[in-house]
């Protein structure tokens, strides 16, 4: 079998079909070659026509036997399903192995959030007073008032600003582009921050666009963004585990307790699917199990 051929042929088709990421892509070849892995250890020189059905299942028991989670079973499925569906379409095979292969249940991890005091304490201990201040209070009220994943946080250009209706234009996951409203507050902080700091700093040729720059004059990265945030929640004396995903998480939540349509909320965050959203929704019924026990006199 010869694997780096077709995993190269895969790749290709991941990046220029499907539009993924680079990363996303990595994380699809590094599935499928656990399965050639596989083939090897138990010694079966198989080609992929010869594959069936029965061997992915005995596949999995071989992942699960080295200790692999459902979690991550889940994942070296999907990325097993997205391989043969690149083989059926190029070809290579007539018989799709992987159709009836079922994806084990997750028990699903309910995401940890700020409610919103915790929120402003985050926002507040921002010393307005240091050069860097009003950046970091754009940021914060950007990553909470949108919903946004720091990636997007961090690639949010300019030219993508639309003040008049308010909104702003996103580069999400596998460079899809979505709008995604923005409020009156983080417009505010973003203007003070472009207007009277952003002026004055020195850009580097190929960063003029991007809003949130460093003290180099390049944009910010994803661990910035990170540090940032855990030294604003030890400076607010909060003692959960958070990162910019908590606040993004928080938004989500912070709308479906407040009676928000959950079809918006799913194209907000830019999720593919429903499902991905729903989570919220268990998010909500524990916040409504926690009213019904402090409040209601038989509880």
């Amino acid at each position: 079998m010869n694997s780096q051929s077709y995993l190269k042929g895969f790749a290709a088709y991941l990046k220029l079909e499907r539009s993924l990421a680079k990363n996303s892509i990595e994380a699809y070849k590094n599935d499928v070659e656990k399965l050639f892995q596989y083939f090897e250890a138990i010694d079966k020189n198989r080609s992929l026509t010869e594959i069936t059905l029965k061997d992915l299942r005995e596949f999995l028991i071989w992942l699960s036997e080295l200790g692999a989670q459902a979690s991550t079973q889940a994942r070296v499925i999907s990325g097993i399903k997205s391989f043969f569906t690149y083989l059926l379409e190029e070809q290579l095979i007539v018989n799709d192995p992987s159709s009836l292969l079922e994806t084990p249940k997750i028990a699903r991890k309910l995401p940890d959030t700020l409610n919103i005091h915790e929120i402003d304490q985050l926002i507040n201990a921002i010393d307005a007073s240091k050069l860097e201040g009003m950046r970091n209070k754009a940021i914060m009220e950007v990553l909470y008032g949108c919903g946004l994943r720091v990636s997007e946080l961090t690639e949010l250009k300019i030219s993508n600003i639309f003040e008049q209706s308010e909104f702003i234009k996103v580069v999400g996951k596998g460079n899809k582009e979505r709008i995604v409203p923005i409020g009156a507050t983080a417009l505010k902080f973003i203007k003070i921050y472009i207007n009277e700091v952003r002026v004055h700093s020195s850009i580097k040729k190929g960063n003029e666009d991007f809003i949130f720059l460093n003290r180099f004059g390049t944009k910010l990265s994803r661990i910035a963004i990170f540090n940032l945030i855990k030294s604003l929640a030890v400076t607010a004396g909060i003692h959960k585990t958070i990162s910019p995903h908590t606040l993004r998480h928080s938004f989500a939540t912070h709308l479906i307790e407040g009676g928000a349509d959950l079809r918006a909320i799913q194209e907000m965050l830019g999720h593919a699917s429903i499902t991905t959203t729903e989570i919220y929704t268990h998010l909500d019924r524990d916040y409504l199990k926690t009213v019904i026990t402090d409040f209601h006199p038989r509880a």
